[in-house]
């Protein structure tokens, strides 16, 4: 059982976390801000192989347990409806994507805490029907620079970690260690506990109700190093929350406080096998969300090229 947390506690830590007013030219782009021209020509030079792995799910259009809200998919034109050449043939995608199913990139207006987003505004004030007006994932961009997978399973020579299983600091700790990949200022730090090897396996369950993931002891370690991206094929946060009242702190240190976007629901089993087989855990990162103005986050497909 992960270490129990209380509201008082976490409060301290969201504050001693916490980079308001750090980037005053581009305050809704946060810890993007970190990575500089320098910092995408270092990623570059991290490509030798070629290899390039995907690591967003199929679109997901099939109820289970951990995917309530079902994607939509359905075709809006079987080439019959138009002058006859050339046939056209159209479809349909939609997501209600927070969740548990669509690999996703959350935006820093997707989580305020204490009545706050990243930077101090009132959610209330810069969040309505109509999109956000601050924090918005068209504000981010495309984002390119060295990704470090932090393979957890691998190290422990596990197939995964068990629903419900916390990664504190010495775990991070030690698989910077073992893989030799050691966090730098600007990476995306992915971090995989097996979540889609299990589902495989095993079959779907609830991750709302359990899932692997980290616990809020390892957050400052992360943001000590000074992080851009936060990612992996859980939501970041481990399940059961070990915060009273705090349903995803590791989403409330990350985006509200740090300015840290998150990746959620990547399937890392591809990238696990590239980085083991090229002996190395880092790598260049690219992701590239939708251009949705005023919206809190978007559907992604993230590309590592080893």
């Amino acid at each position: 059982m992960s270490r129990r947390v209380s509201r008082q506690e976490f409060d301290t830590l969201f504050d001693a976390v916490r980079a308001w007013g750090r980037w005053e030219e581009a305050p809704d782009r946060g810890a993007w801000n970190r990575v500089t021209d320098e910092h995408v020509r270092r990623a570059v030079s991290l490509v030798r192989s070629g290899t390039v792995v995907p690591m967003g799910r199929p679109w997901d259009t099939v109820s289970g347990p951990d995917n309530a809200r079902p994607a939509l998919h359905y075709m809006s034109g079987l080439g019959d409806v138009e002058a006859p050449e050339p046939a056209t043939h159209k479809d349909f995608l939609g997501a209600d994507y927070h969740g548990k199913a669509v690999s996703h990139l959350d935006a820093l207006s997707h989580i305020a805490y204490r009545g706050r987003l990243y930077d101090g505004g009132a959610a209330r004030e810069l969040v309505g029907a109509a999109g956000a007006r601050f924090g918005g994932v068209s504000a981010l961009g495309p984002l390119v620079t060295r990704g470090v997978l932090l393979d957890l399973p691998a190290v422990r020579g596990l197939p995964w970690l068990e629903p419900g299983e916390a990664v504190g600091p010495a775990d991070l700790a030690a698989a910077e260690a073992a893989l030799g990949a050691r966090i730098g200022e600007g990476d995306a730090v992915l971090v995989r506990v097996g979540r889609y090897r299990r589902r495989a396996e095993v079959g779907p369950w609830d991750a709302d109700a359990a899932c692997a993931g980290l616990h809020v002891d390892a957050v400052p370690p992360l943001a000590e190093r000074g992080i851009a991206l936060l990612g992996g094929d859980g939501d970041s946060d481990v399940r059961p929350s070990p915060v009273e009242g705090v349903h995803s702190p590791v989403h409330a240190l990350a985006i509200a406080a740090m300015g840290v976007p998150l990746l959620d629901n990547l399937d890392l089993e591809e990238l696990s096998a590239a980085c083991a087989a090229a002996g190395r855990h880092t790598f260049l990162l690219v992701v590239a969300p939708l251009n949705i103005p005023g919206g809190t986050g978007s559907p992604v497909n993230p590309v590592a090229v080893l």
